[in-house]
């Protein structure tokens, strides 16, 4: 059995692979590096996968996610994987990888995610050249779930949500509005703020949420995309959730900027299973 795994901040799906189309997607919560230790992801890793599949059987591991930033934060993660599956050959790599190799293959291109978090690469076909740092959710991840939440958020706190809007986000989120700050200050606050996103989501239409989409996924460009040397030339990809559900203000701000636009998808487990399952492709 081979596994593919791409692990976010909230979610991690692990593509269990055995030759063909045999193939079974599961998922657990997500993990990083930087928040995780290898004790705690080796507990989520036994606790919520190991028991559907045969440790054992694991021959290889293709994983990618957040916070792999070096080779330490990568051994934390690989450590994990070794304990519980002894006998599998363990490759660790960024999401940005994952996301550059799902969308790019063997092309080169400017690759993106805009998901919980945000980031961006220059990626030549074979490896990732450039990249622009996010900076984290504190500092940066413009374009981000988080950063769209925290968008929101703002306006509420600052009295510049319209009164249609500022009645549907009371009716949407009844616990209130201190209820909500304590929140943020607690541990995993940038995926909570990213769960705003719905309420933008559902609101889309609404002249004020679009044009807030707009701004905050025109930073994402201005301040990633449009730093590479070349950026006009070559395509610009994009992996995740706000990408995906937020496309067509996506696509405008693209527009806008004279940018090229690749390919949108929301996950990239399934191509980066093409991916190593099709090395010359």
């Amino acid at each position: 059995m081979v596994i593919i795994a791409d692990c976010g901040s909230t979610k991690c799906d692990w593509l269990l692979l055995n030759g063909g189309r045999d193939q079974r997607l599961e998922n657990t919560v997500g993990f990083s590096p930087f928040f995780h230790t290898t004790e705690e992801i080796q507990a989520i890793v036994e606790g919520q996968l190991a028991s559907k599949l045969t440790p054992k059987d694991v021959k290889e591991i293709f994983f990618y996610g957040t916070g792999v930033h070096d080779e330490h934060r990568a051994e934390i993660v690989a450590k994990a994987l070794r304990a519980v599956f002894p006998k599998a050959k363990v490759e660790v790599e960024h999401d940005l990888l994952a996301a550059a190799r799902a969308t790019c293959g063997r092309s080169a291109g400017i690759c993106c995610i805009l998901g919980t978090g945000s980031n961006s690469c220059y990626y030549d076909g074979t490896d990732i050249l450039d990249n622009v740092p996010s900076l984290g959710w504190l500092l940066g991840d413009e374009g981000s779930g988080t950063h769209l939440g925290k968008a929101l958020l703002r306006a509420k706190f600052y009295r510049e949500l319209p009164t249609d809007l500022n009645a549907a986000f009371d009716e949407a989120y009844p616990e209130g509005m201190d209820a909500i700050k304590d929140r943020v200050y607690e541990k995993g606050a940038n995926a909570y703020l990213a769960t705003f996103t719905r309420f933008l989501g559902d609101n889309l239409q609404h002249p004020f949420v679009r044009e807030m989409v707009s701004n905050c996924l025109g930073e994402f460009l201005d301040r990633q995309v449009c730093k590479y040397n070349g950026y006009q030339y070559v395509p610009v990809h994009f992996v995740g959730s706000i990408a995906y559900h937020f496309q067509d203000v996506l696509s405008k701000c693209m527009e806008e900027r004279k940018l090229k636009l690749g390919s949108i998808i929301r996950k990239p487990i399934y191509q980066l299973a093409d991916y190593h399952m099709h090395p010359t492709d």
